[in-house]
């Protein structure tokens, strides 16, 4: 089988020596790729180029930024997404079950269990995680701004936190689900997950499942500023409440529609402007992943 390793050359939880690493634990699984130190914004031209010179496995080597930008180039293709976690979060290899060890990792892609999972779209762009609108993509940006200027990853989530609280407000959206009735709401945050995202104490922000062909979306109440502070603090302590939020059940298509000429949107963590209406879908069992055998 024909690999390749692209390296996400903006850093890691390997650090410096990330491309030296990455192959030795590759080598060390017995796994034969080739291994490319690549710029973050240059991931998806060169997993395309990758396949079209006949690969069959490319394995991103980063956090969710890299996997995402891997994983869409690869939906359409026969080759498959390997996973080596060198990220913070990495919320996508949690899910899918992928050892955040490197070593770990390696021996899962050596392994070669192949399984297929949900992606879900924005217009035509591809995520594996998430996208929001409303505050936090201003968070996203406010903390890509902060780290530019040199600020550690932490300062620069706490100076933007402060920031995005500042600038509280609320969305007048219409959200259309599966081309049905049309519902007016004003949130904060809309927030839209490749399947559902739990929010009970035992595993909030965690997905039990990447192949229920469904889009999980949560609506945020109208509130004030204080309450949204407190009800983003039970969320992240899984102790959420009814009151804070509403979750839509069983969407495979969700149109949002605004008055404003464009809107923030976070695409897995990258902050972008796009102009209304906005499409998402479900797109069922259309990516090859090299994942744990279940």
């Amino acid at each position: 089988m024909k690999a390749i390793a692209l390296v996400n050359a903006a850093g890691g939880r390997a650090g410096g020596d990330s491309g030296d690493r990455v192959a030795e634990a590759l080598r060390g699984a017995g796994v034969a790729a080739e291994v490319k130190m690549v710029r973050p914004d240059h991931l998806a031209a060169r997993t395309k180029a990758a396949v079209d010179a006949g690969a069959e496995l490319v394995i991103a080597a980063g956090g969710d930024g890299t996997v995402s930008a891997v994983a869409g180039a690869l939906v359409g293709t026969n080759a498959a997404l390997g996973i080596l976690p060198l990220g913070t979060l990495n919320h996508f290899a949690r899910d899918i079950g992928i050892p955040f060890d490197l070593d770990q990792a390696a021996a899962v892609i050596a392994a070669g269990h192949r399984r297929t999972v949900d992606v879900a779209r924005l217009g035509e762009r591809v995520f594996v995680n998430n996208s929001a609108i409303g505050l936090y993509p201003l968070f996203v940006a406010d903390r890509e701004g902060q780290q530019r200027l040199g600020r550690s990853k932490r300062l620069a989530m706490f100076v933007a936190g402060l920031r995005t609280l500042a600038r509280f407000h609320h969305h007048r959206l219409t959200l259309t689900v599966n081309g049905g009735r049309s519902a007016a709401v004003e949130t904060p945050l809309l927030f839209v997950g490749n399947n559902d995202y739990r929010l009970d104490l035992s595993g909030p922000g965690r997905r039990d499942s990447l192949e229920g062909a469904r889009l999980g979306v949560i609506v945020m109440r109208r509130m004030g500023r204080f309450g949204f502070f407190i009800a983003m603090i039970r969320a992240l302590a899984g102790r959420s409440r009814s009151g804070d939020m509403i979750r839509l059940d069983d969407v495979r298509q969700l149109t949002v529609a605004s008055r404003r000429s464009s809107l923030a949107v976070s695409v897995d963590g990258e902050a972008v402007r796009m102009a209304p209406p906005l499409t998402y879908r479900t797109e069922p069992a259309a990516l090859g992943v090299v994942a744990p055998a279940r």
